[in-house]
């Protein structure tokens, strides 16, 4: 089948997406691996399959081009992000509903999906720049967190929730869905606003997700410095140094 990507709607370092009609897109470029194109698509799958939760339906895992691409139905709507950045004075209203359906997703259990521990394990092993000591307390950490078998996102921000029209709301992006410790997922959200420089924000969320979960603010943020770990062994030059402080400024308790 032939896509028209005349459509542009976000360009990413590895991917771009395009809509064609009621599709979605996922266009990789030339030199992503093949196994983690294919570990998305069975991750979207998954979840589709075993949840009832409001997600794009995937449709077909082809090449365009000679690069990968994963097409999905299409989701009109507008994101939870752009909300918050046009109606700033909604904020509270935004993350109240951003954190109720970020504890939906982790009211659910997909058992075929990768364990997040294996998963940063793996991930802290194979980061040949980090220092050996800090490493051997980072496993040390992670081999102690409680084994969990919730639905964790692992990209839970609001640019992958899109608002419809009538009010329901779709989850988008599953490329690093995992089961583990509803923690590690909270601490990556709270992380990734603080990669935006929305540090008020960040605080905001944590006090609202602690509350709301019951899951003390400690346990979430012991899971902070192997969650920055994790993202820095990706070696995105500008990100750098900026996790590096997340994970040297920490007291290994």
């Amino acid at each position: 089948m032939s896509y028209n990507l005349g459509n542009m709607l976000k360009e990413r370092k590895n991917k771009t997406i395009f809509r064609d009609g009621d599709k979605t897109i996922k266009l990789f470029v030339k030199n992503h691996l093949k196994s983690n194109v294919l570990n998305e698509a069975i991750n979207q799958a998954r979840v589709e399959e075993n949840t009832q939760l409001n997600i794009p339906k995937l449709l077909e895992v082809t090449t365009i081009d000679s690069r990968w691409a994963l097409v999905s139905e299409h989701i009109e709507g507008t994101t939870l992000a752009e909300l918050m950045e046009k109606n700033p004075d909604k904020l509270d209203d935004y993350l109240d509903t951003f954190v109720d359906i970020q504890l939906e997703v982790l009211s659910n259990n997909v058992p075929m999906l990768n364990r997040i521990k294996e998963k940063f394990k793996n991930k802290l092993n194979n980061f040949d720049k980090l220092n050996e000591a800090t490493k051997y307390e980072l496993l040390a950490r992670l081999e102690g967190m409680k084994n969990h078998t919730k639905l964790c996102h692992g990209d839970f921000n609001p640019s992958n929730i899109v608002i419809k029209e009538d009010g329901s709301h779709y989850i988008l992006d599953w490329a690093h869905a995992t089961q583990g410790n509803a923690s590690a997922d909270a601490a990556r959200t709270y992380l990734l606003f603080c990669m935006q420089e929305k540090n008020e924000i960040a605080e905001k969320y944590l006090n609202l997700f602690s509350g709301k979960s019951g899951i003390d603010i400690k346990n979430i943020q012991r899971w902070i410095p192997i969650v920055a770990a994790t993202q820095m062994s990706k070696g995105i030059e500008e990100e750098q140094e900026f996790l590096s402080n997340w994970i040297n400024v920490v007291e290994y308790v």
